[in-house]
């Protein structure tokens, strides 16, 4: 699969989704385009090419100016850094939770927020555009989005971050994960952690996992990275995130020194033998400084 593809989500009726190419690494970021009676999108990417997507819909038959929904997950800018682009290129409007609304109409502090979590890899993004309030939709745990001839259900899931909704497409039992089961990574066929500050929290994604598996879906839709049959994916990512917060604070126990513990795991991590080598090193060492912050607020 190369940057700019788009494919069709398996088992699912006119479901699709494009690789957005982010950080210049294939296969890790996704959007999902829904060709319904009111074409929407599910995330939109980090802004930085954003006319991929807007390509793809072109590619699956709609034309943007078509589009009537843009529905960022959450607000992280993986998320969501493309919702003003597109917003401007497009009469769509903007779906997003309650809590998160007033980071797409000034994404200032989000922006440099996300300067302080992801380190150099800020090269890779573009300053998010601010979305017109007029154009917000929010949304609460438990609303419906009404494309006309299939809805989608918001479920809070804020494990993650606070301002995170998944997405229950009942007709074909998909579910857009957000990051609320992990990252999938397709050529490994496996779940990864992901775990920024200064939203994690274990317990939380725990719970956000087993509520997903209640909705008993039959399709994962994964912001990253792609489709895949629930099978025990969901109890996998319990165990992955488990283990992943229970090795970080024993190596913070051993060594005692926090600088110490990221340069452990970025120094440990194998995953570039799938992603590039400076954007997995940014984003372990970020998920580490997760954990870092969630294990203070714990003993607080």
């Amino acid at each position: 699969m190369a940057i700019g593809d788009v494919h069709e989500v398996d088992g699912a009726t006119d479901l699709f989704y494009v690789d957005t190419g982010m950080y210049d690494t294939p296969e890790y970021g996704a959007v999902y385009i829904l060709d319904a009676e009111r074409p929407a999108i599910v995330d939109t990417g980090i802004g930085t090419n954003y006319e991929l997507i807007l390509d793809a819909l072109e590619t699956v038959g709609i034309a943007p100016a078509d589009l009537a929904a843009i529905i960022p997950t959450h607000v992280h800018l993986d998320h969501a850094g493309g919702a003003g682009f597109i917003a401007d290129e497009t009469d769509a409007d903007v779906y997003v939770h309650e809590s998160g609304a007033t980071f797409l109409t000034d994404p200032d502090p989000l922006w440099e927020g996300t300067k302080e979590a992801v380190g150099d890899v800020i090269e890779h993004y573009t300053k998010p555009k601010p979305v017109p309030v007029d154009r917000i939709e929010p949304l609460h745990d438990g609303a419906t989005v009404d494309l006309g001839d299939r809805q989608l259900h918001a479920h809070h899931a804020p494990g993650h971050a606070f301002h995170q909704l998944v997405f229950h497409e009942r007709d074909d039992a998909v579910v857009f994960t957000a990051d609320a089961a992990g990252i999938y990574i397709p050529e490994w066929d496996a779940i990864h952690e992901t775990s920024p500050p200064p939203g994690f929290a274990l317990e939380g994604v725990i719970e956000d996992a087993r509520m997903i598996a209640r909705l008993d879906p039959e399709i994962l839709c994964y912001g990253h990275f792609g489709d895949a049959p629930t099978d025990d994916r969901l109890s996998e990512y319990v165990d992955v995130i488990t283990a992943w917060v229970e090795a970080v604070a024993e190596k913070r126990a051993e060594l005692d020194d926090d600088e110490a513990v990221i340069e452990h795991f970025v120094a440990e991590h194998d995953i570039s033998e799938v992603w590039d080598e400076e954007m997995t090193s940014g984003q372990i060492a970020m998920n580490v400084r997760g954990v870092l912050h969630y294990l203070d607020d714990r003993e607080a």
